[in-house]
């Protein structure tokens, strides 16, 4: 089994979200139609622009630990190494 951490974003340079799923398809998804109120929902975070995997639950939330203490720019950094366009990667896990 897989563990994901992620990050969500509303536009490119715009609002950012940080999470940690056992299954990213399932949890983007329920960011995108609302499913759960909260943060997302509340600031239209439904853009997968970055991810990482991990082999353990515990690595996962580590690492997810670690990125909630970074600064902003880091994660930018981050989505930019990985997705210079800020594509909505949500399409490329179906």
């Amino acid at each position: 089994m897989a563990f994901y951490v992620y990050l969500l974003a509303n536009r490119r340079n715009g609002t950012l979200y940080l999470g940690m799923t056992d299954d990213l398809a399932r949890r983007v998804h329920e960011h995108r139609e609302a499913i759960n109120r909260g943060f997302s929902q509340r600031y239209g975070v439904k853009q997968l622009v970055w991810y990482e995997v991990h082999d353990s639950r515990e690595a996962a939330f580590t690492r997810e630990r670690q990125m909630k203490a970074w600064k902003r720019g880091w994660k930018l950094r981050a989505i930019e190494e990985m997705n210079p366009d800020w594509a909505d990667l949500y399409e490329t896990l179906q």
